[in-house]
């Protein structure tokens, strides 16, 4: 005899974002708020006070995107305690043209 259990999960959607110098937290639709160290995500670490407050909820509230940098963000991968994926040499050449902007 074997039990199959599915359990469907419902994803809470972010309502508001705080980016510290070493934390992201995000305020969750179901009242929870979460914190994450900002050195799980590298291009927040290196962006600008400026750049880190310039975000917006995409996709109804489950992801947050960082135009001046170029990085997303799901709420399920903060939930699920998934830093970025980011390689070494993904992160480098992006450092790379950082440094070549005016």
């Amino acid at each position: 005899m074997s039990f199959s259990l599915a359990v469907e999960m419902k994803i809470p959607y972010a309502e508001n974002i705080t980016v510290t110098e070493d934390t992201l937290s995000v305020d969750l639709s179901d009242g929870r708020t979460i914190f994450v160290p900002l050195e799980w995500f590298p291009r927040l670490c290196y962006a600008s006070e400026a750049q880190r407050n310039n975000w917006r909820l995409i996709s109804k509230g489950y992801g947050i995107h960082w135009a001046d940098i170029d990085e997303d963000i799901s709420v399920e991968g903060l939930l699920s305690g998934k830093p970025s994926g980011e390689s070494q040499a993904s992160l480098k050449k992006w450092l790379q043209a950082r440094q070549s902007e005016p």
